[in-house]
Protein backbone atom coordinates (compact mmCIF):
# COMPACT_ATOMS: atom_id res chain seq x y z
CA UNK A 1 0.00 0.00 0.00
CA UNK A 2 2.99 2.49 0.80
CA UNK A 3 4.49 2.27 -3.02
CA UNK A 4 1.07 2.65 -4.27
CA UNK A 5 0.54 5.94 -1.89
CA UNK A 6 3.66 7.20 -2.92
CA UNK A 7 3.05 6.40 -6.96
CA UNK A 8 0.30 8.55 -6.05
CA UNK A 9 1.95 11.50 -4.13
CA UNK A 10 4.84 11.63 -7.48
CA UNK A 11 2.23 11.67 -9.74
CA UNK A 12 0.02 14.52 -8.28
CA UNK A 13 3.60 16.40 -7.74
CA UNK A 14 3.96 15.97 -11.51
CA UNK A 15 0.31 17.09 -12.71
CA UNK A 16 -0.23 20.02 -10.22
CA UNK A 17 1.58 21.84 -13.23
CA UNK A 18 -0.31 20.56 -16.17
CA UNK A 19 -3.05 21.86 -18.07
CA UNK A 20 -6.23 22.81 -15.89
CA UNK A 21 -8.47 21.57 -18.72
CA UNK A 22 -7.34 18.13 -19.16
CA UNK A 23 -5.95 17.22 -15.60
CA UNK A 24 -7.82 16.98 -12.77
CA UNK A 25 -5.27 17.57 -10.36
CA UNK A 26 -4.41 21.24 -12.09
CA UNK A 27 -7.38 22.01 -11.99
CA UNK A 28 -8.12 21.85 -8.66
CA UNK A 29 -4.46 23.55 -7.80
CA UNK A 30 -5.22 26.20 -10.09
CA UNK A 31 -8.95 26.83 -8.01
CA UNK A 32 -6.36 27.27 -4.60
CA UNK A 33 -5.85 25.95 -1.57
CA UNK A 34 -9.39 26.43 0.26
CA UNK A 35 -10.98 24.23 -2.98
CA UNK A 36 -8.67 21.30 -2.13
CA UNK A 37 -9.21 21.48 1.81
CA UNK A 38 -12.65 21.49 0.68
CA UNK A 39 -12.52 18.33 -1.36
CA UNK A 40 -10.76 17.23 1.59
CA UNK A 41 -13.58 17.66 3.83
CA UNK A 42 -16.35 16.20 1.67
CA UNK A 43 -14.67 13.28 1.08
CA UNK A 44 -13.81 12.76 4.42
CA UNK A 45 -18.14 13.42 5.40
CA UNK A 46 -18.98 11.40 2.79
CA UNK A 47 -16.66 8.40 4.31
CA UNK A 48 -18.41 8.99 7.45
CA UNK A 49 -21.78 8.71 6.19
CA UNK A 50 -20.80 5.81 3.90
CA UNK A 51 -19.54 4.13 7.45
CA UNK A 52 -22.68 4.69 9.07
CA UNK A 53 -24.16 3.53 6.22
CA UNK A 54 -22.49 -0.25 6.77
CA UNK A 55 -21.73 0.52 3.22
CA UNK A 56 -18.29 -1.41 2.89
CA UNK A 57 -17.89 -0.52 -0.28
CA UNK A 58 -18.68 3.02 -0.47
CA UNK A 59 -16.08 3.58 2.68
CA UNK A 60 -13.27 2.19 0.08
CA UNK A 61 -14.10 4.47 -2.84
CA UNK A 62 -14.68 6.92 -0.85
CA UNK A 63 -11.67 6.72 1.72
CA UNK A 64 -9.81 6.24 -1.44
CA UNK A 65 -11.07 9.46 -2.68
CA UNK A 66 -10.37 10.88 0.28
CA UNK A 67 -6.31 9.71 0.41
CA UNK A 68 -6.24 11.33 -2.62
CA UNK A 69 -7.73 14.74 -2.25
CA UNK A 70 -5.69 14.59 0.88
CA UNK A 71 -2.49 13.93 -0.88
CA UNK A 72 -3.22 17.02 -3.42
CA UNK A 73 -3.70 19.10 -0.60
CA UNK A 74 -0.04 18.06 1.05
CA UNK A 75 1.53 18.73 -2.31
CA UNK A 76 0.05 21.95 -2.02
CA UNK A 77 1.75 22.61 1.27
CA UNK A 78 4.30 21.08 -0.15
CA UNK A 79 4.41 18.57 2.57
CA UNK A 80 5.74 15.14 2.10
CA UNK A 81 4.04 11.79 2.48
CA UNK A 82 7.34 10.97 3.98
CA UNK A 83 6.63 13.51 6.55
CA UNK A 84 3.27 12.27 7.61
CA UNK A 85 4.88 8.35 7.56
CA UNK A 86 7.51 9.89 10.03
CA UNK A 87 5.37 11.30 12.21
CA UNK A 88 3.09 8.01 12.28
CA UNK A 89 6.29 6.17 12.76
CA UNK A 90 6.98 8.61 16.09
CA UNK A 91 3.56 7.90 17.55
CA UNK A 92 3.87 3.77 17.19
CA UNK A 93 4.03 2.35 20.46
CA UNK A 94 2.62 5.72 22.20
CA UNK A 95 -1.17 5.51 23.82
CA UNK A 96 -3.21 7.61 22.30
CA UNK A 97 -4.39 9.10 25.14
CA UNK A 98 -0.36 9.59 26.13
CA UNK A 99 -0.03 11.28 23.34
CA UNK A 100 -2.81 13.90 22.98
CA UNK A 101 -1.76 14.26 26.26
CA UNK A 102 1.20 15.10 25.47
CA UNK A 103 -0.17 17.94 23.18
CA UNK A 104 -0.01 21.62 24.02
CA UNK A 105 -3.07 22.72 25.41
CA UNK A 106 -5.02 24.95 23.41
Amino acid sequence: MRATLFALEQTIRQRRSADPSTSYVAKLTARGRGKIAQKVGEEAVETVIAAMAGDRDGVVGESADLLFHLLLLLADLDISLDSVCDELERREGVSGIAEKASRPAD
